[in-house]
């Protein structure tokens, strides 16, 4: 069975107040009515002892201390008996019954020298007394005994009153929770319809929820922290659809890539096989086959190094490297590319200065960024540059280039970004896989890589390895 939350606020709160009340009021009343009893009990018993004193020094035959007992405790609506051995009351003389009216066990237990108390009795004397009987003992024997009692109804009437008031106090308080139940629980439903209704939107793929927190409570964190979830599901959601839209566009123009120099090594290999191409130019077919087919490996590989680092699998051999040293082969491999450009490049180090890394992952860094400078340098100059600072070793690499836009140089990085067709005249290098190799192969080096550029003026790449520790492997 459904129960709303406003009934539920209400059973629970309404159940503890009712239990409370009801617990206090007869722990309340118990307590009142105990230490009146008690009081007059005391009270009784302290007149008691004063009589049953007074009795014994007192010379026989003068009653007229009994007189001012009487006189005494009628002022305070007390009243008392004497009585002998045999339960006969000897003063004051009552005409209707001339024995106390004590039950046979309380009789007993005069009898046996023991004082009786009863608090509460509404039987005897036709009203409710509270009454202290209490023997005359001589020599070991008793002789008599007084009888002390004392109505006890306004007593009752202060404890019923009490009560009473212990009613309204537990109306008034169930009306006060059945109110505040109902404000409390309005604004809590709200609250939580709110985030309700924020879940359906999310879940029907609408990220543009915004709960109100007003209160800094459990529910209001919550709100927060739903907010803070909406926010990022949605930032996830968009970049999983550019990586999507890359992926799809990185796909085609990876397929385009792929076909021709396929197409170029079929047309080549089917040409030489069946002579169509004449003899002095088939040593030219070949050297163009295998530069297509070299360009498909290096394609491929530049993916599959991706999948490694990203996955964890790629393992590094640092070791302390000749900077110039690798500077001169990253020349010796792309200097006949960077001439077909017009480029030349140059090389700037002091001997002695070397890097701690994977000199197979230092040349593949190396000659991504100094391709991609050729790619966007045209008649220009292209230059690497190193030097050791006191921690690290920092390696420069600019070009005269048409540079980056500025709202590009972020994206560079990007698996799938690929650079403005505007801004390439060369099919290979345009995909941003080769840059998204770099710094993924930087930073398991510990290191750190950065980008400045200016339209029309140039790059520069910087990048910064940490020098050899006792930790470094």
């Amino acid at each position: 069975m459904k129960v709303k939350y406003f009934y539920q606020l209400l059973i629970s709160h309404v159940s503890i107040l009712i239990l409370a009340f009801l617990l206090l009021s007869l722990l309340f009343s118990q307590f009142v009515e105990s230490y009146i009893f008690e009081n007059k009990v005391e009270e009784l018993d302290s007149y008691g002892e004063q009589i049953l004193t007074d009795l014994t020094v007192r010379i026989e035959g003068d009653e007229q201390f009994l007189t001012e007992y009487s006189q005494l405790l009628d002022a305070r609506n007390i009243k008392y008996i004497l009585f002998d051995h045999k339960g006969r009351v000897l003063y004051p003389e009552l005409k209707s019954d001339p024995m106390i009216q004590l039950t046979k066990s309380e009789w007993a237990e005069i009898s046996k020298g023991n004082k009786v108390t009863v608090k509460h009795d509404i039987e005897r004397f036709g009203q409710e007394v509270t009454l202290v009987a209490m023997p005359y003992m001589q020599g070991g024997n008793m002789v008599g005994g007084v009888l002390l009692l004392s109505p006890i109804t306004g007593a009752m009437e202060i404890i019923s009153q009490l009560n009473r008031f212990l009613l309204y106090t537990i109306f008034i308080s169930l009306s006060a929770t059945i109110l505040l139940s109902l404000v409390l629980s309005k604004n809590l439903i709200k609250r939580i319809t709110d985030l309700r209704n924020a879940a359906s939107m999310i879940s029907s793929g609408n990220y543009d929820v915004n709960v109100p927190y007003t209160y800094m409570d459990e529910i209001g964190e919550l709100a927060k922290d739903f907010n803070d979830m909406a926010a990022r599901l949605k930032e996830s959601n968009e970049e999983i659809k550019r990586l999507e839209n890359r992926r799809r566009k990185f796909i085609a123009d990876v397929s385009h890539e792929l076909r021709t120099p396929l197409t170029t090594i079929s047309g080549l290999a089917e040409g030489i096989k069946g002579g169509l191409i004449p003899e002095a130019e088939k040593e030219k077919g070949m050297i163009l086959i295998d530069r297509e087919a070299k360009r498909l490996i290096r394609l491929v590989n530049e993916n599959l190094d991706y999948e490694k680092i990203r996955s964890n699998q790629l393992q590094l051999n640092k070791m302390d490297i000749d900077l110039l040293e690798a500077f001169e082969i990253v020349k010796e491999q792309l200097e006949f590319q960077a001439g077909e450009k017009g480029n030349r490049i140059y090389l700037e180090a002091e001997e002695g200065v070397s890097v701690h890394a994977d000199y197979d992952r230092l040349i593949q860094i190396l000659v991504n960024i100094v391709k991609n400078s050729i790619q966007f340098t045209d008649q220009g100059s292209i230059f690497l540059r190193g030097h050791e600072g006191p921690d690290q070793t920092v390696i420069e690499i600019e070009d005269t280039g048409i540079g980056i836009d500025p709202q590009e140089i972020e994206s560079i990085w990007l698996r799938f970004y690929k650079a403005d067709l505007s801004r390439t005249n060369h099919s290979f290098g345009e995909f941003g896989i080769g840059l998204s190799i770099v710094k993924q192969l930087v930073q398991l080096h510990s290191g750190e890589i950065a980008v400045s550029s200016e339209k029309e003026k140039g790059t520069k790449f910087t990048i910064r390895f940490p020098r050899k520790t006792a930790s470094s492997q």
